[in-house]
């Protein structure tokens, strides 16, 4: 038995969110009252390992920090979820990455300096904890620009230790998103948002959208956000209602979908229970401000599931 279930690779950083209803920042020194200001893990990355964690899986994190007030908190916050951090990098040379982020519940800007979120490097990918692991996550690819050129030999290096691997890109800030499309040969599980499968792919429709990603990866499975989920493996295509839920904010709640999805495939239930699994996960994290407060336990997760809250034909 391997010691971890999980190896997540990608960045740390904090979230510093700030909510109202009907926020509209605005220039000229205007002053305007918030709701409220708390400052949380963020990070795609950091997310969907707080939620494996919070499943019940074995996860260990890969990243760099700098070596100051928000690296600090972002590490014990992590180490605090049951994440082993042993493999995450101090570096004093560099700032840690913040997200500001400007909530309305359902909607939000974000505001992001990089700082060390671009600062993962191939060599912290060890041998030796791909071999204490039965699985690769990968997220915010595109924030990774050190990481980039070595992601296929990470990836190929991965499958020959016999893991596989799940991968979210996340947005592209640069709109250059063709230079994924080499590596999804060597992903398992891909796990886009619509707008994320539409501009990889070219593709005006999800329904084509999917159908060319099913070409190269094993199993897609993409957000809908209140739409719910559609996966497709094969020829198999499936889809999951959003359970009613209490909205906070929706921070990490694609995330938290992923961290379900995977559960529930190393597990190796059926692609439409994974991906039911997987809605619920995103979906219960939105019952609380930032991405990791409202995530559930596997007990909460599974009494959902087993009610049928996300379950559409």
């Amino acid at each position: 038995m391997k010691e971890f279930d999980i190896l997540v690779v990608g960045e740390l950083n904090p979230d510093l969110i700030v909510s109202k209803p009907d926020l509209q920042p605005r220039f000229d020194q205007t002053e305007i009252i918030v709701d409220s200001a708390v400052l949380r893990i963020g990070s795609s990355s950091a997310i969907f390992a707080c939620g494996a964690a919070r499943l019940g899986l074995k996860v260990a994190f890969v990243s760099v920090v700098g070596d100051d007030l928000f690296g600090k908190f972002v590490f014990n916050s992590l180490k605090g979820h049951g994440v082993d951090v042993s493999a995450v990098k101090v570096d004093s040379d560099l700032e840690t990455g913040l997200s500001v982020i400007l909530s309305r519940g359902e909607d939000r800007a974000i505001l992001t300096h990089l700082g060390s979120i671009n600062a993962v490097k191939a060599s912290q990918v060890t041998d030796d904890l791909l071999m204490r692991s039965r699985h690769l996550h990968l997220a915010s690819y595109f924030l990774q620009t050190d990481l980039q050129p070595d992601v296929p030999g990470i990836f190929q290096k991965a499958r020959s230790h016999g893991l596989t691997i799940s991968l979210d890109t996340n947005w592209d800030p640069d709109l250059r998103w063709n230079q994924v499309r080499d590596i999804l040969p060597l992903v398992d599980v891909f796990l886009p948002n619509r707008n994320e499968a539409l501009a990889i792919t070219g593709r005006s429709s999800l329904d084509s959208a999917m159908a060319a990603l099913a070409e190269n990866v094993s199993v897609v499975a993409v957000k809908l956000g209140r739409e719910g989920a559609i996966a497709r493996e094969g020829t198999e295509v499936v889809s999951a209602g959003v359970p009613q839920v209490n909205v906070v904010d929706t921070i990490g709640a694609g995330d938290s979908f992923d961290a379900g999805f995977v559960y529930g495939y190393l597990h190796q239930w059926d692609l439409k229970k994974a991906l039911q699994m997987a809605v619920v996960c995103g979906s219960l994290s939105t019952r609380a401000a930032g991405g990791t407060n409202g995530q559930p336990t596997l007990e909460e997760a599974m009494a959902y599931l087993n009610a049928g809250k996300a379950d559409r034909n």
